[in-house]
């Protein structure tokens, strides 16, 4: 994690489906100055997986959480209810943590407006926003939450974000290659290490 920067947590569905809006996620966060912290940067065999993610949140202040993914899975034709379970774990640590955790906040998100009201109710109340299943919508949805924590200076746009985040996709295979990585078959550990780079030197390859 980078020195300095407020770490935000992210919620969200990791497979395949959803890799474009995990990683507009990722480059959105430290556009905006922030660190993204999330489950798939931790390999440690020594320790359970929900007790990593505790910890976690614990250590970030910001959190965006992506309950959007519904649908059955193919093979047990079940939900995955991991990203309500995490969400779930944020809020308790806003309500029953220490002064610190109380000072916690939170980007919720759905692909509809009020769709969650159908299968996660006991959040209605919570201001659970919509991305609509566009990754340019939830760039903007991202930034925004960001801006509300910063209360230095205004954070960049968020077109100025998404126009950021087409020329680090269109620039990504030249450095993938200059670093002998597979662009098609990146890890988080390696995505999250290039943005921050490319970020940190203001696009300059």
């Amino acid at each position: 994690m980078a020195r300095g920067k407020t770490p935000v947590f992210i919620n969200c569905p990791f497979d395949g489906a959803y890799l474009p809006f995990f990683h507009a996620i990722v480059f959105a966060v430290y556009r905006c100055g922030f660190t993204p912290r999330c489950a798939l940067e931790v390999i440690d065999g020594g320790g359970t997986r929900i007790a990593k993610i505790e910890t976690l949140i614990e250590e970030c202040p910001l959190g965006i959480h992506d309950i959007s993914r519904t649908e059955l899975d193919g093979v047990n034709k079940l939900p995955r209810f991991n990203m309500p379970l995490e969400l779930g774990l944020f809020l308790g640590a806003k309500r029953y943590g220490d002064t610190v955790q109380k000072r916690k906040k939170c980007l919720v998100l759905d692909c509809e407006r009020y769709r969650y009201q159908k299968f996660i109710s006991d959040i209605a109340g919570q201001d659970v926003d919509s991305h609509e299943g566009k990754v340019e919508i939830l760039i903007d949805k991202v930034r925004s939450f960001l801006n509300s924590a910063v209360r230095s200076r205004p954070l960049l746009s968020g077109a100025a974000i998404r126009d950021d985040y087409q020329r680090f996709n269109e620039a990504l295979p030249e450095i993938c290659s200059r670093l002998r990585i597979d662009a098609d078959s990146l890890d988080y550990r390696d995505f999250a290490w290039i943005a921050a780079d490319y970020v940190s030197k203001d696009g300059k390859l």
